[in-house]
């Protein structure tokens, strides 16, 4: 078995976990919609002009259905994934949305191309389940808000269904046009919600340079590289990877900006390395 395609979505997951330390450095009360549509259309933008310099689009062979569906389903989750973390707070709203979205992304990938999870992912994505709750484990005096919640697991479907259809349109168009057109639509989608906070705050060189990092980094390359790796990798599996995304976030915080971790964490940060090493070596033998 390649290894590379799981190595791909794993650092895509990677660097996708550098979002939230990156997002300390923004200036201002500015809204997790400017955010999204500004990063978006950064890293769906720049790749869309070298697209069409070099001609890289056939518009009349293009394939719009699954690039809507795309565009949408990654905005859904967007708006769904930040609005559950104002009800629920970043931990819990992190564990149901990115702890949700595999078994999702199984069930989708079973119901509508019928392909039928692995023993290998079923005991992988249990590693990484587990591991993601304990990695943010909340004490007992905190109250659960269920509308948060609702809206967290609207979003890990929408983000399972993002990867599901994403590989359809992996299989009809080249990476780099897919991804360009992607998160070009994806942020005319969230101009909208983004409207109300204005531009204005990126002339704040910090809010401007988190942006392009965020933009060029964790969008334009970071879905490059989960894209291509989507071309190999079973839906399903790409997204228990992407539990190195939680992972990623929680050593930066305790690393770089000195956030406690409990020993649970490091525990749950353990489990979640066994989930990927299972998921990536254990698919070496079909099961």
């Amino acid at each position: 078995m390649n290894l590379l395609p799981y190595v791909a979505v794993l650092f895509a997951a990677i660097l996708w976990g550098t979002t939230g330390t990156t997002q300390t450095f923004l200036q201002g009360d500015i809204s997790p919609f400017a955010v999204a549509c500004v990063r978006s259309a950064i890293g769906g933008g720049i790749l869309l002009i070298f697209v069409l310099f070099v001609k890289g689009i056939q518009w009349q062979k293009w394939p719009w259905k699954w690039n809507i569906l795309a565009a949408v389903s990654i905005a859904l989750f967007q708006c769904l994934f930040f609005s559950s973390i104002r009800y629920t707070g970043v931990a819990i709203g992190t564990v149901v949305t990115i702890g949700s979205a595999p078994i999702f992304a199984g069930i989708i990938e079973w119901l509508f191309w019928k392909v039928k999870p692995t023993k290998v992912w079923a005991v992988s994505t249990s590693f990484a389940i587990v591991g993601c709750v304990l990695l943010f484990v909340i004490g007992g005096d905190t109250i659960v808000n269920s509308f948060g919640v609702m809206l967290a697991l609207c979003g890990g479907s929408m983000f399972a269904l993002y990867t599901n259809v994403s590989k359809r349109l992996a299989e009809k168009a080249a990476t780099l046009p897919a991804v360009a057109m992607t998160f070009t639509l994806c942020a005319l989608f969230l101009v909208p919600l983004a409207w109300a906070d204005g531009w204005s705050w990126l002339a704040a060189p910090s809010n401007a340079l988190s942006m392009v990092y965020m933009g060029i980094m964790t969008t334009s390359v970071a879905y490059i590289l989960f894209l291509s790796g989507l071309r190999a990798v079973p839906s399903s599996a790409a997204v228990t990877l992407s539990l190195a995304e939680p992972l990623t976030a929680a050593l930066l915080g305790a690393f770089f900006l000195n956030e406690y971790l409990a020993w649970t964490s490091w525990l749950g940060i353990t489990m979640i390395f066994a989930g990927i090493i299972v998921l990536t070596l254990g698919n070496r033998v079909k099961v």
